[in-house]
């Protein structure tokens, strides 16, 4: 009996947590993206700024995390360069450790050197942690990022509704581009 319930909590969460389950449309992935760079430009102080600087930013609107024991997550966005969409991606990830439940994010991954846009764009597959450093920005209420010196060349900022989450790593998230 034990087997047969551990088989039915893995089926369903891998259909859960399958990217197929969860694969939106072009024209939903871009309505999430705007409504993202709306709540990023209002929660993060100097986001817009930072964001003008950069040479690229992906863009995720909305990231599901989930799992019982052993979780994943997954999201589809976008590449912009210049503010304009150049490629669609998704980002994926497995963790194992005590879990339980479901957690959406958002998240917005500034490359601010040229080198860095084009070996991520190179990558058929492109590991955070493994073929690029991310420093995530844990910003304290009211800093302004415009000001942000990081010696780092590619920054994330990981928030929901509420603001900038904190504590939070995308080490081992693998984004790959996916046709749309």
């Amino acid at each position: 009996m034990k087997i047969m319930r551990r088989a039915i909590v893995v089926t369903l969460m891998l259909a859960l947590l399958s990217p197929a389950a969860w694969a939106y449309t072009k024209a939903e992935i871009d309505a999430g993206v705007r409504s993202t760079l709306k709540l990023f430009n209002k929660k993060v102080p100097g986001g817009a700024e930072l964001l003008k600087k950069s040479k690229g930013a992906l863009i995720f609107p909305e990231i599901v995390k989930g799992g019982i024991g052993i979780g994943g997550e997954y999201g589809e966005g976008v590449l912009q360069i210049g503010g304009r969409t150049v490629d669609y991606y998704s980002s994926a990830a497995v963790s194992v450790g005590f879990q339980l439940g479901v957690q959406t994010k958002s998240m917005v991954v500034l490359f601010l050197k040229s080198k860095e846009l084009k070996a991520f764009r190179g990558s058929k597959g492109w590991k955070a942690g493994v073929d690029g450093s991310v420093a995530v920005v844990e910003w304290g209420a009211g800093k302004d990022v415009s000001t942000l010196d990081s010696e780092k060349p590619i920054v994330a900022f990981i928030f929901n509704n509420q603001g900038l989450m904190y504590n939070l790593t995308i080490e081992g998230s693998k984004f790959t581009k996916i046709k749309r």
